[in-house]
């Protein structure tokens, strides 16, 4: 039983930043053809450097990061350790989605911790998000953005009930709001607990969004941070976009 792992919330500074990063990119074009994603350069350093940056600023004392194509150039670019904060590498043999990625960590993992998105660039701190995750009533946090009606059919969109979060649904027809995910999250070890329980979907792929709804319906809080800008980087004009967005701070 979920709920079997509630427990007080803990002080969440020194904590865990998990990281998935096994994907190829296709829509990378050429660019991911003898490197992974995580290595594609943005603003003249590797995307991930960007990615771990965000979580030691947040307070992360250790990385635990899923590599998976061609992982062992992750591995050999950042070594054991990233502004002298320790990286525990674990292979993804399959990429079946990010409750599946989030699944991997969880031996590496110690209380609540702080998930990224390997391929999001992210301008601003993520410290407003683990400061509202160090709150008493609050048992999860997700970094959320508003967007069009449109694009809120391509992601996953946030479900509420009374203002509580009650699920996230994935690429809806018919949005139940315009607050989406942004592949940020602060995540209690019960979520591996939801991760377990989850079914494939007709894709083959297990969704983090559908654990976190199983915490939201066993009574877990959950709260939202909006985020500044930040850029998913899929495609060739991404990479152009988040360059420009973080350059100031790489001169």
């Amino acid at each position: 039983m979920i709920d079997a792992y509630r427990k007080a919330a803990p002080e969440v500074t020194g904590m865990h930043a998990v990281i998935p990063a096994a994907g190829r990119g296709s829509r990378l074009e050429g660019l991911t053809g003898s490197q992974p994603k995580g290595l594609v350069s943005i603003a003249d350093r590797p995307l991930l450097a960007w990615v771990f940056e965000r979580a030691v600023e947040a307070g992360a004392d250790a990385l635990v990061v899923m590599i998976g194509y061609k992982g062992a150039q992750i591995v050999k670019r950042f070594g054991d350790s990233f502004r002298d904060i320790p990286i525990t590498y674990v292979h993804q043999r399959e990429q079946c989605g990010l409750g599946h990625a989030v699944l991997q960590a969880e031996i590496h993992v110690d209380g609540t911790f702080l998930m990224l998105n390997g391929d999001n660039v992210f301008v601003e701190s993520l410290t407003p998000v683990v400061e509202v995750a160090d709150r008493e009533d609050v048992d999860a946090v997700l970094a959320v953005e508003d967007v069009s009606p449109d694009e809120a059919t391509t992601t996953g969109v946030l479900q509420f009930e009374d203002d509580d979060v009650t699920g996230i649904v994935e690429k809806p027809t018919d949005p139940p709001s315009t607050l989406v995910t942004t592949g940020c999250y602060v995540l209690p070890e019960a979520v591996f607990e939801a991760c377990k329980l989850l079914r494939p979907s007709a894709e083959g792929e297990y969704q983090l969004s559908e654990a976190v709804g199983l915490l939201a319906r066993a009574g877990y809080n959950i709260a939202t941070v909006r985020l500044g800008e930040r850029v998913n980087v899929n495609r060739p004009a991404d990479i152009e976009r988040a360059g420009d967005l973080v350059r100031p701070e790489s001169e």
